[in-house]
């Protein structure tokens, strides 16, 4: 049988579509067959790509099974591709997004506060310094009033909170976007920080919890804490937590303490006006504090009513009346910055009398609330008269009764200005003020008033002494040495008694203060504060007891119970009464007709000039059988004045605050005194015809104490 050759397919027009053959017979399967790879043909031609199914062969295009075109399709899947892929990466976004929040969230928190202990407040005790009477002078520490219930206090004392600080306080979850955005938006018209978005609870939560820091893990903290707070805590739970311990100025915690420190009374009595100051306080305690400003609190009133006003809390009326009330401040609350020396002087000695108690305290001081003022009035006065013209910026005074009881402390021209207290942190040189201990030494070592000495030119190896103006008056007596404030007769004199002796005696009479065995020891070389050289000298004043200036006489509990109280036991007898009746012979001629009787009271009184070199101190300390008060003046830097001696300025400062401080107290005699005989060159015809006396016409307070500690 022949081979039957295959025969040759005609080949198809290009372009042409290839139409399938249509078979007469088949199975089931066979047409599920070819309908997918119809399919697939199709859904590949609609993708252009190349598959096993035909390929295009012209410019027409294939026909899908429903008739739809291909293009629509197309958009649609990869419009739900895209939304798929979004959603798949959103989710991995958002997975990472947790894990990188909890990072955040754990490392800001690792270190939060104990947050247990929100009832127990974290506070400093308060001390509260009286006067020798009892009426407060001020307080220091913490100070907190009655724990109150947001029902205790007035609702306009809420609203006038509520409408200053979280207007949106009732509302929110700690967290107040609005607020942020708003103040986001003022600050930066303003171009400075003008608002604050804290809420109420993020500043309950800085308050108790954390520190004022301005850094980002502290905000954060503060986020984090307001967020538990509020999840565990009412609104009403914070907002009272919150009014009982905000800080209100000088010292208050909380809205009760901050009535009873300004007003006098309980924050449940507060008036309207009394409650937009307080809560106009909350802005800046120390600004707006009425202590510091009573129109300063009253303006900021004002701004507070206002804000009420614009929440709907108040009618402009009734804001009006309460803006136009005068401010009324409790009784005792206003003073002076100057009295504030005394109190940092005495709480210094708190915690040696009572320890270091976490608890508050009453302390009642030594202080003469009258001698106080009067100090205060009588520097700042003669510093303003005379201080440019003689180049003096500074001055110190401090006045004891003889006992060492201070009962006026000044320590500068300007507590507000400078809180330095020359008093008694600053040492400087007393010049002659310090020959106290140099005749001291003297008279117990036999000699007396009346021993000659020769006013003539010293050398002790390479140092020599001289005088004011270079003159020397030969001979005189111990007595005129003093009074006229002698420099060469006083060197004679601690060489001849000894400087040990002379350093034992400042010893015995209270220095602390180093001092150089030195020549020039006797002229005042080294340096003293003017508490301790002001209390020297009340030891002369009482007759040889020993003295310690002391300015707290009780100390008790807020409570009532006594801690400490001083006593007036045995006194030690330091000088015998013999070497104090010739001090006092000396000490009396320097105020009588020496280099100090601009300080002359007309009544019984002693004390002494001294002047440092160049003019650099000033000082004169003096004492009544009632009083002992000191006087310093100088420059912080220790610039020379203009020609500013012990005598002039410091003795007349010296004299305007004794005389007005012991009007109508009657005098007391200082100890006995010997005859005063007329000293060498002193009885001439014209002084014997004289009816004064020569010692009540001569010297000069401005020429005759200056000192000169060259060599030293």
């Amino acid at each position: 049988m022949a081979e039957r050759k295959p025969t040759k397919s005609k080949s198809l027009p290009k372009g042409a579509a290839k139409k399938p053959v249509k078979k007469t017979t088949g199975t089931t399967a066979g047409k599920a067959a070819l309908k997918a790879v119809r399919r697939s043909a199709v859904s590949s031609a609609g993708r252009g790509g190349e598959g096993s199914g035909p390929k295009k062969t012209g410019s027409r295009k294939p026909a899908t099974r429903n008739g739809s075109k291909p293009r629509k399709k197309t958009e649609r899947s990869r419009r739900s591709r895209f939304f798929l892929g979004t959603l798949k990466w959103s989710v991995i976004a958002g997975i990472w997004g947790a894990v990188a929040l909890s990072v955040v969230v754990a490392w800001y928190a690792y270190d939060l506060p104990d947050i247990n202990k929100l009832d127990v407040p974290a506070r400093k005790a308060s001390v509260t310094l009286t006067d020798a009477d009892g009426r407060e002078i001020t307080t220091y520490g913490d100070i907190y009033g009655d724990p109150l219930r947001l029902a205790d206090v007035p609702p306009y004392l809420v609203q006038a909170i509520v409408a200053t600080e979280d207007r949106r306080f009732f509302g929110h979850l700690g967290f107040d976007p609005v607020a942020l955005v708003r103040a986001v938006v003022a600050n930066v018209r303003a171009g400075r920080v003008r608002q604050g978005g804290s809420t109420l609870t993020q500043q309950l939560a800085k308050n108790v919890f954390l520190k004022p820091d301005r850094t980002l893990r502290r905000k954060v903290q503060e986020l984090l804490l307001a967020f538990w707070l509020e999840a565990n805590f009412t609104k009403e739970q914070i907002f009272t937590l919150y009014i009982n311990r905000v800080y209100l100025g000088s010292g208050t915690f909380g809205v009760d303490a901050a009535a009873r420190r300004y007003f006098g009374k309980s924050a449940r009595n507060v008036s309207l006006h009394e409650a937009a100051v307080l809560a106009g306080l909350l802005k800046a305690p120390s600004r707006y504090s009425p202590l510091r400003s009573r129109k300063a609190a009253e303006d900021r009133a004002r701004v507070v009513l206002g804000t009420m006003v614009a929440a709907g809390f108040l009618d402009p009326p009734t804001a009006k009346r309460a803006a136009a009330q005068r401010l009324r401040l409790a009784a005792g609350t206003k003073r002076s910055n100057a009295a504030r020396y005394f109190t940092d002087w005495a709480l210094e000695r708190v915690a040696g009398f009572a320890g270091r108690r976490g608890i508050d305290l009453i302390v009642r001081t030594t202080m003469d609330a009258r001698l106080q003022r009067l100090a205060e009035q009588r520097l700042r006065a003669t510093l303003a008269k005379n201080g440019k013209a003689r180049r003096v910026s500074q001055a110190a005074l401090v006045s004891m009764s003889p006992d060492g009881a201070v009962r006026a402390l000044v320590g500068g021209r300007d507590y507000g200005t400078s809180q330095y207290n020359r008093a008694f942190q600053a040492q400087r040189q007393p010049g002659s003020a310090f020959k106290l201990f140099v005749y001291l030494a003297a008279m117990e070592n036999g000699l007396t008033p009346d021993d000659q000495f020769i006013d003539g030119p010293l050398r002790i190896g390479k140092w020599k002494p001289r005088n004011y103006g270079g003159t020397f008056l030969g001979s005189v007596t111990m007595r005129e040495a003093a009074a006229r404030s002698i420099n060469t007769v006083a060197v004679q004199v601690s060489e001849r008694v000894g400087r040990g002796k002379v350093i034992d005696a400042a010893r015995r009479l209270g220095i602390t203060s180093p001092l150089k065995s030195h020549p020039s020891l006797a002229l005042g070389a080294s340096e003293v504060s003017l508490v301790e050289l002001t209390a020297a000298y009340g030891v002369i004043a009482n007759g040889g007891v020993a003295v310690w200036p002391h300015g707290i006489s009780e100390i008790r509990e807020r409570g009532g119970r006594v801690l400490y109280r001083r006593t007036d036991g045995a006194a030690a007898q330091v000088v015998d009464p013999v070497a104090v009746q010739r001090v006092n012979d000396l000490l009396r001629a320097v105020v009588s007709w020496g280099s100090g009787k601009a300080a002359n009271l007309n009544r019984p009184a002693a004390g002494k000039t001294g002047t440092s070199q160049d003019f650099r101190d000033a000082w004169f300390v003096g004492y009544t059988g009632e009083l002992v008060t000191g006087v310093w003046m100088g420059n912080d830097d220790n610039s020379s004045m203009k020609r500013v001696t012990g005598g002039s300025l410091p003795a007349r400062l010296w004299r305007d605050f004794m005389i007005p401080a012991l009007d109508g107290v009657a005098a007391r005699p200082l100890a006995p005194i010997v005859q005063v005989p007329s000293p060498s060159g002193a009885g001439d015809k014209a002084d014997r015809a004289s009816p004064v006396p020569w010692w009540r016409r001569g010297g000069s307070s401005e020429t005759t104490d200056q000192e000169y500690n060259k060599g030293d």
